[in-house]
């Protein structure tokens, strides 16, 4: 028997009723239960100064050094390791940046890193991602930081800004640096850097170089080594971090970092000014200074 056009029209509005009702009523997926743990940056220029082996360290003979005002960082790898001993790697993994090979060998992709400002979080996960335990030290794989600095021209001060990626290897697609954007679409090494200038006195508003490389602070290199060329920074927590798995709290840890005359370059006539009259004087260090992780 066939169905009038009456009784077809009224099936078909009858099932799309029904789907309108289902899929008013799937709930949407739910945020993990329980608390989380955060990790935010704080960018101090009055930290204690240190070399790569931790301890404290003076700008060289030679040598201009300036402290920077930072605007963005961002980071490619947190681990939390039990003692000084445990090498890298072998603590517990919280957190690795997306990685590629659109570049040829792999390296950090910087178009899908989180770059945060002063005070905001570059972690934000369940608490039961780390594992229950205690951990002593806490290392943090930097890869791309943006700040500002002084610098002079016809012995008038002007501000620019500086994007260094400091992470082992990275994928850069394009990024802004104060205004501009600069497109790479390849891998550039740790140290590789971009400036611009502010309302330009120079003829050139955005420069872009290559470091020979940073300093990255691990006081228990000794014991727990990391590969020259990354930038795994490693800091102690004062009192070691004990995590049971019963918590109920948010876990807040504020990742201390000493920005105290970070950007350093070969300071050619020792006014310890970065002069640009006749090009720039030669860059050689955009290392962070030490690393105090806080728990809050």
């Amino acid at each position: 028997m066939r169905l009038s056009i009456l009784s077809l029209l009224a099936l078909s509005l009858l099932a799309i009723t029904s789907c309108t009702k289902d899929e008013e009523e799937t709930p949407a997926p739910a945020a993990p239960a329980g608390p989380r743990l955060i990790l935010k940056f704080h960018f101090d220029s009055t930290q204690v100064r240190l070399n790569n082996l931790g301890q404290p360290s003076s700008v060289p003979a030679g040598r201009g050094a300036y402290s920077p005002r930072f605007n963005k960082m961002s980071a490619h790898y947190v681990e939390f390791a039990p003692t000084a001993t445990t090498q890298l790697g072998q603590g517990d993994v919280v957190y690795f940046a997306p990685e590629t090979t659109m570049g040829g060998a792999q390296a950090i992709d910087h178009d899908l890193g989180i770059q945060v400002g002063n005070g905001q979080a570059f972690v934000d996960i369940p608490l039961s991602d780390l594992a229950p335990g205690t951990y002593q030290w806490l290392r943090v794989s930097l890869a791309y930081q943006n700040y500002d600095i002084r610098f002079y021209y016809n012995d008038i001060g002007y501000m620019g800004t500086i994007a260094s990626f400091i992470g082992y290897s990275t994928y850069i697609g394009s990024y802004l640096v104060h205004d501009s954007t600069v497109t790479v679409n390849a891998n550039k090494l740790q140290g590789y850097w971009a400036f611009e200038v502010h309302n330009p006195p120079l003829p050139q508003a955005v420069f872009d170089g290559q470091a020979p490389g940073t300093t990255v602070v691990n006081p228990i290199q000794a014991t727990s080594p990391i590969p020259a060329g990354s930038c795994v920074v490693t800091g102690a927590f004062a009192s070691p971090l004990t995590i049971t798995g019963n918590e109920t709290e948010d876990v807040v840890i504020t990742v201390s970092l000493s920005t105290n005359k970070s950007f350093e370059w070969v300071d050619v006539n020792g006014n310890q000014r970065f002069d640009v009259e006749t090009g720039f004087e030669t860059i050689v260090d955009m290392g962070i200074r030490g690393m105090i992780p806080i728990v809050e």
